[in-house]
């Protein structure tokens, strides 16, 4: 287990030098219960640190090239021989994108600021990059978080974000023992309103000079000096000194014109006791839940509200028990909160790599129920089968059903409600694998948010119609397979994927699988009516011949059955013959001895129609193309492999009349079928491949 944690470049890992972002990452790593798997990773010219666990990033600086980029660079560097588990980015958003394009560990990413003025983050495309790439997203205040998701919805996306405040020690502190002393701490410039309390605090100061100020800062921009006996000007020091000073003050002041993301200086006055003055920009006001709130910006205002703590003795100090009392913002805390998210994180990244692991798996195709089992031997419900056999908990949704089910007028399609069931049951069933298949209607903006609800989801689809450009449909099938790539981890298609012409993002070669309870017979054990059976599904929703329709493949039975004499053919979907469905289909088929495989198109690598699987699974001698290349696969006394029609013709006629070697040869094809391309292993593969589970298949 490994957690590393980047600084920005800028930020300095020192003690006298250390940030906000520093200080919070120091402490928080402290408390955390992951402490000894944490290393923090930054850049700094000092030899000592706020923490051991931290490593520094060292790079020859250059004015001619980034010096940034080349920090990130050698981050990334470092890390590809142990990848850790979980970057945490720190207020960089501009680092998610080339981090996670070369590293497979999973990104916490924290704002410090507001995304709006940070590089990689002002743009809403940007921001919705992040929620795509980040697994979690940190935000240290709610006023952070509402400028994160300007223009973006924040409820599509409530997984994968929380608050995490900034935090610092519980310290006893006796109010009765503070000093009249009145602090500002911060960068002395005219954004943070120093301006305005120099010259309300030189007042202050005159009129009431049994009271001091001490200010700690500086702010090489921008000159601002007051002068005062009482007061007391010190440069940038260390947090522990600033600590003790809140301890001791009585009144501190934030009186901030920017919008202050949250504001350290007045959490730990609070936490101190003092009685804190700030103003109501950015998350300044939840710091704390009883603030001295200065809504005119000006020091007349502030003189007069200090002028009413230093007379208002009793009010002062009600302010500064009512703070102590009500501050929880420590670091044990908040670095449970941070620890929270590593640990569901981590859980998950072990069931995503475990080979052994029962998975939730989400199967969306269309099981065809509205057609009374008419279509029962679809592939959908074979890759269905192997994946509850091999044990893992499917819930199995059929769109096409759904959609046809609950067309209304207002969602003519039913593509609004099945969507919106999927979303659902997503959020509710949690799953770790969404397997599509020829899921046209489920919206890919579906899908991302799916991603964005459930961590470390992985969803791919299958697709087994042709892809070949001399192949039907080529265009549309195109189109359809290429929706929803993008977000599929994997896409199985049964055309092997270098015969594309086409890009596919991760591409894996499917076999049509088999399965033992659909495909029972075992042809080459029995006596046959009919040498060669040969079907065309036509009008698979319809169920029957649509007048006039025909296709190349009828011309080519009807040569093969003129040239092939003497051999008798039980051939259905063609010639005014009926297409042959359901239980029906298996006894017709249960009648022949031989079968074509022959797809429409021209042959193309690997690629057929599911009725392979019917034909070898079901113990028929099958004849297919040699231009598909199944010889990789299967020998000559498996299947046969035919180079034309003359060549078919001549096959076809020996094996009809040589009973023995046809037996032989299906008993051969049909043992080598179910062994290696069966529907467990389809489906134990689509998950391997989609998990990045290595393992090594048949048909690899």
């Amino acid at each position: 287990m490994h957690i590393a944690t980047l600084l920005p470049y800028k930020e300095d890992y020192s003690p006298n030098l250390s940030g906000a972002v520093s200080i919070h990452v120091s402490n928080n790593y402290k408390y955390s219960k992951f402490k000894k798997n944490i290393t923090i990773w930054g850049n700094t010219k000092s030899n000592k640190y706020l923490s051991k666990n931290y490593k520094n990033i060292s790079i020859n600086k250059s004015i001619l090239s980034s010096n940034n980029k080349k920090y990130l660079s050698k981050f990334i560097e470092l890390q590809k021989n142990n990848e850790p588990d979980i970057i945490e980015i720190h207020n960089r958003p501009n680092y998610v994108k080339e981090i996670t394009d070369k590293l497979k560990s999973k990104i916490i990413l924290y704002f410090h600021n507001s995304p709006l003025d940070i590089s990689g983050s002002k743009s809403v495309k940007e921001r919705e990059e992040l929620l795509n790439k980040c697994e979690y997203i940190f935000f240290n205040s709610n006023w952070t978080k509402n400028q994160f998701f300007k223009e973006i919805n924040e409820e599509l996306y409530i997984a994968k974000f929380g608050i995490c405040f900034q935090s610092t020690k519980k310290i006893n502190v006796n109010i009765r023992e503070k000093k009249n002393i009145i602090t500002f701490i911060g960068k002395l410039n005219s954004a943070k309103g120093y301006d305005i309390f120099g010259k309300s605090i030189t007042k202050i100061l005159d009129n009431f000079p049994n009271w001091k100020s001490v200010v700690v800062g500086d702010e090489p921009r921008e000159k601002l000096f007051f002068k005062h006996k009482n007061l007391k000007t010190y440069s940038f020091k260390d947090n522990n000194f600033i600590l003790d000073l809140l301890k001791k003050s009585s009144i501190s002041v934030a009186c901030s014109r920017w919008n202050e993301p949250f504001g350290r200086t007045s959490l730990e006055a609070c936490s101190m006791g003092c009685a804190t003055i700030i103003t109501n920009k950015g998350g300044l006001l939840e710091t704390t839940k009883y603030p001295i709130i200065l809504n005119n910006l000006n020091s007349d205002s502030l003189y007069k509200i200090i002028e009413k703590l230093i007379l208002n003795k009793e009010f002062r100090k009600k302010i500064q028990h009512l703070n102590y009392k009500s501050f929880f913002l420590t670091h044990e805390y908040v670095s449970n909160i941070i620890d929270k998210v590593r640990s569901k994180l981590l859980i998950n990244s072990t069931i995503s790599i475990n080979k052994n692991s029962k998975l939730r798996i989400l199967h969306v195709t269309n099981f065809n129920h509205r057609y009374f089992g008419r279509l029962q031997y679809n592939t959908g419900i074979r890759i269905n089968n192997g994946l509850i056999r091999e044990g893992h908990n499917v819930l199995s949704l059929s769109d096409r059903d759904l959609i046809s089910y609950t067309k209304t007028i207002g969602d003519p399609s039913g593509s609004k409600y099945l969507n919106k069931l999927i979303k659902n049951t997503i959020e509710n069933f949690k799953p770790n694998l969404i397997v599509l298949g020829h899921a046209d209607r489920v919206k890919s903006e579906t899908l991302y948010d799916a991603k964005k609800t459930v961590p470390n989801l992985k969803i791919c689809q299958w697709f087994l119609d042709p892809l070949s450009k001399q192949g039907p449909d080529y265009q549309k099938n195109k189109e359809r397979l290429l929706d929803k790539n993008s977000i599929c981890d994997s896409t199985f298609i049964t055309t092997s994927p270098d015969a594309l012409n086409f890009k596919i993002k991760n591409p894996f070669y499917m076999p049509n699988p088999c399965d033992k309870s659909l495909d029972c017979l075992k042809n080459f054990n029995s006596t046959h009516d009919f040498d060669m059976f040969y079907a065309i599904s036509h009008g698979v929703h319809r169920g029957n011949l649509r007048q006039g329709k025909s296709d190349e493949r009828e011309i080519f039975i009807s040569k093969l059955k003129k040239k092939t004499k003497h051999v008798k053919f039980d051939t259905y979907g063609m010639y005014g013959v009926q297409p042959v469905w359901g239980n029906e289909f298996l006894n017709k088929l249960s009648n022949s001895k031989m079968a074509l495989n022959l797809s429409r198109g021209k042959p193309v690598k690997y690629y057929s129609s599911d009725r392979i699987a019917q034909l070898m699974g079901n113990g028929l001698l099958t004849f297919i193309h040699k231009e598909t290349k199944f010889s990789d696969f299967f020998e000559n006394n498996e299947m046969i492999f035919y180079e034309n029609l003359s060549d078919l013709s001549d096959k076809i006629t020996k094996y009809s009349k040589d009973d023995k070697e046809r037996r032989k040869i299906a008993r051969n094809g049909y043992k080598k079928y179910h062994k290696h391309f069966n529907s467990s292993l389809v489906a134990r593969y689509i998950i391997d491949r989609s998990l990045g589970i290595s393992s090594k298949y048949y048909w690899e």
